[in-house]
C-alpha cells in the first residue's frame, strides 16, 4: 500500500498545516459581462450536441450569478464529495469526529473502482483489515476520487440523508446526494450489488460487460433521468460561494478543504486547462465512466483565485455525452477560457 501511504501522509500533513492557520481572506471584487456569456456560450452548448452542456459563473464577493441553465437537475458523479468532505468537517468543527480519529475497513467496506485503497487492497480480499484516519480517508475522497474513502465517511456521517440535511441545513435545496457510490455505480450498470472481488477495475468492467446490452442501456437511461445525486448549476456554486466565504466551516476547515481541492489529481484538462497558468483552482470534478459510446456525466466545479486576487466561482456539467474525452474535457476548459474572457 505504499501509493496510499504517500497520499496520506501528504492529506495528513495539510490537515495539520491548514488546521494552524487564521481567517479566510475576503476575495477581491470581480464582475462578468453577462450579454457576453449570452452570446457566446451558446456557441459552446451546440457544439456540445446531442450531450447537455450547462455551466454558470458566481462571484462570491457581489453576489453577481450568471448561469445557463438554472433548473435542470444535472447528474453529479464525484462532484458530491467536495459537500461530503465539508459536513466532514463540519463534524470535526462541532467536536462530533476528529481528524485522527480511526476507521475500521474490511472487504465488506470495499466500493467499486476508482479507489486506491481498492487497488492496495490485497487478493483475495477476504480477511484483510485497514484502519484508516478521518484525514486520509477525506484526503482520499477530494484528491483521487476515491469511492471507497468517499463511502467509509459517509457511512460514518450517517449515510446520503444526513450529507443531503446538513446542506438544506445551510439553504443549499438544489444539491441532493441520495446514494453510496457502491450502489449508484452498480445501478447505473445494471449490475446486481458490488462484490469485493470487483475491486480491481479489470474485473469490474468484465462483470459489467457481462449485463446484457439492453439492460445497460436501460440503466443508464434510467440514472439520466432520476433526480437522485444531482445538482443545478445554481446550487453548485452556491456552496462554493458559501465555502469561499467560510460559511460553511471554520477557518481552519476551509482552508484544509479549499488546499486539499486545490492539490487535487483528477480533471488536469478540464477547468484548469482553461484557466491562465497563474490562477490557482480548488474544485472537484466528476466523471461517470463510458460505456456502450455514451458517458452520462463529466463535470468539474471549483473556486477560481486569479494572480491578482480576484475570486470567482464555476460549475461546468456535461450530461449523455457521446464525444471522446478529449472533445468532453475541452468543451469543459472552453467554458473557463469564455469566464476568463468575460470578467470586467
Amino acid at each position: 500500500m505504499d501509493r496510499v501511504r504517500r497520499h496520506l501522509m501528504f492529506g495528513l500533513g495539510v490537515g495539520l498545516a491548514a488546521c494552524g492557520r487564521g481567517s479566510v481572506a475576503p476575495p477581491r471584487p470581480v464582475s462578468f459581462d453577462t450579454s457576453r456569456l449570452d452570446r457566446e456560450f451558446p456557441h459552446l452548448a451546440e457544439r456540445a450536441r446531442p450531450a447537455l452542456l450547462n455551466a454558470g459563473v458566481l462571484a462570491p464577493a457581489s453576489g453577481q450569478v450568471w448561469c445557463w441553465d438554472r433548473t435542470t437537475r444535472m447528474p453529479m458523479q464525484s462532484v458530491f464529495k467536495a459537500p461530503l468532505a465539508a459536513a466532514a468537517l463540519a463534524r470535526v468543527d462541532a467536536r462530533q469526529m476528529m481528524l485522527n480519529e480511526r476507521i475500521r475497513l474490511t472487504a465488506d467496506d470495499l466500493s467499486p473502482p476508482h479507489s486506491l485503497i481498492d487497488d492496495s487492497w490485497p487478493t483475495p480480499p477476504a480477511d484483510h483489515i485497514l484502519d484508516m484516519p478521518v484525514i486520509d480517508l477525506v484526503a482520499l475522497a477530494v484528491q483521487e476520487s476515491d469511492n471507497t474513502a468517499a463511502d467509509t465517511i459517509m457511512q460514518r456521517l450517517g449515510g446520503p440523508p444526513a450529507v443531503t440535511a446538513w446542506l438544506r441545513g445551510h439553504g443549499i435545496d438544489g444539491i441532493s446526494i441520495d446514494r453510496y457510490e457502491r450502489e449508484l455505480q452498480q445501478e447505473i450498470s445494471g449490475m446486481p450489488p458490488f462484490r469485493p472481488e470487483w475491486k480491481d477495475s479489470g474485473l469490474w468492467l468484465a462483470a459489467r460487460d457481462a449485463v446484457p446490452p439492453a439492460e445497460r442501456e436501460a440503466a443508464v437511461d434510467a440514472y439520466l433521468a432520476d433526480p437522485r445525486d444531482t445538482a443545478t448549476v445554481p446550487a453548485a456554486l452556491e456552496f462554493l460561494r458559501q465555502l469561499s466565504v467560510g460559511a460553511l466551516l471554520s477557518p481552519a476547515s476551509t482552508q484544509l478543504l479549499l488546499r486539499l481541492m486545490t492539490h487535487a489529481s483528477t480533471g488536469l484538462n478540464r477547468l484548469r486547462a482553461g484557466l491562465p497558468k497563474d490562477a490557482v483552482l480548488a474544485h472537484k470534478t466528476g466523471t461517470a465512466g463510458t460505456d456502450l459510446g455514451l458517458t452520462p456525466a463529466v463535470n468539474d466545479i471549483g473556486l477560481v483565485t486569479l494572480k491578482d486576487g480576484r475570486r470567482f466561482a464555476v460549475a461546468v456539467f456535461l450530461a449523455a455525452s457521446t464525444a471522446t474525452e478529449a472533445e468532453r474535457d475541452r468543451l469543459i476548459a472552453d467554458s473557463a477560457r469564455l469566464f476568463v474572457r468575460a470578467l470586467q
